[in-house]
């Protein structure tokens, strides 16, 4: 049994301003110059960054899962602060309800450089200004499970670490690598980076020369990163102009697009690497 089980009677012990006073980019910033930290929630996604070796800082649960769900956790996190409450109690400090009863603080990790994470890969994803958390982890449940080796974002993504991405991609965020794509020196746009490793840029883009998803050619590429745009814009002209390949989904009359974690799904699919 973990020692260090602490029940909540003030709520303004500063120990837990990460859980109720503090919002995901102030928790980015926290160490700063030092990494920052996340929230992980729900039991099965906290195992599984548990599992591909994030570190835990303390832990917030409802007092049911000390012999509930959270078991096993506890065990694996005899050294850390664990802050506990009975339901009710942690909907006044969070301001709604805990999914499944769990919240772990874990420390972020330093992002590798977009070229070492795709050395060895032949189908990767590129997410550009895509800004809904909720898609950004539906895109990173299906990557993972189709077969895509690493997820590359834009600066303006939403962050894969934040609690509803996260928690969405039912912790697959932590098992298939991803890391930001910046513009090269010079003024390279991240094509430039894309085409210097060696991938064909296929913009998932609703244009009248767009080929096919299914098009013989895309389908032989030994090295594809399949690129989707922000829910509402798009992608950049910029981005579809430098692409080798545009995309688009063949659909039923009067129906123009797919919601981009949907169209994702679809296009991994249709290209997911042979071995799947």
């Amino acid at each position: 049994m973990n020692e260090n089980i602490i029940e909540i009677k003030d709520f303004s012990a500063p120990e837990l301003d990460v859980y109720a006073r503090l919002n995901e980019p102030q928790l980015r910033r926290i160490y700063e110059p030092e990494r920052g930290i996340f929230i992980c929630e729900s039991p099965r996604v906290i195992e599984r960054a548990l599992n591909a070796g994030y570190e835990p800082e303390s832990l917030l649960l409802e007092d049911s899962q000390i012999e509930g769900e959270a078991k096993d956790i506890l065990r694996r996190c005899a050294d850390i602060p664990v802050f506990t409450a009975s339901l009710e109690v942690l909907r006044k400090l969070t301001g709604f309800s805990l999914t499944r009863g769990a919240l772990c603080a874990m420390k972020r990790r330093e992002l590798q450089k977009a070229e070492d994470l795709c050395k060895t890969a032949s189908r990767i994803v590129i997410l550009e200004d895509v800004e809904n958390p909720a898609n950004v982890g539906a895109i990173f449940r299906s990557a993972a499970a189709l077969g895509m080796e690493a997820v590359l974002l834009t600066g303006d993504c939403s962050d894969p670490l934040y609690r509803r991405a996260a928690r969405v991609s039912m912790g697959t965020v932590f098992r298939i690598p991803w890391t930001y794509l910046r513009p090269g020196d010079g003024g390279l746009s991240y094509i430039d980076t894309l085409h210097g490793m060696g991938f064909k840029a296929a913009a998932m883009a609703l244009r009248g020369s767009a080929v096919s998803i299914d098009d013989p050619g895309l389908m032989r590429e030994r090295k594809t990163a399949l690129i989707f745009g922000n829910e509402g814009n798009g992608l950049r002209e910029e981005t579809i102009e430098k692409s080798d390949y545009i995309v688009k989904i063949p659909m039923a009359p009067d129906v123009d697009s797919l919601n981009v974690a949907a169209a994702s799904a679809v296009a991994f699919w249709q290209l997911r690497p042979h071995w799947i």
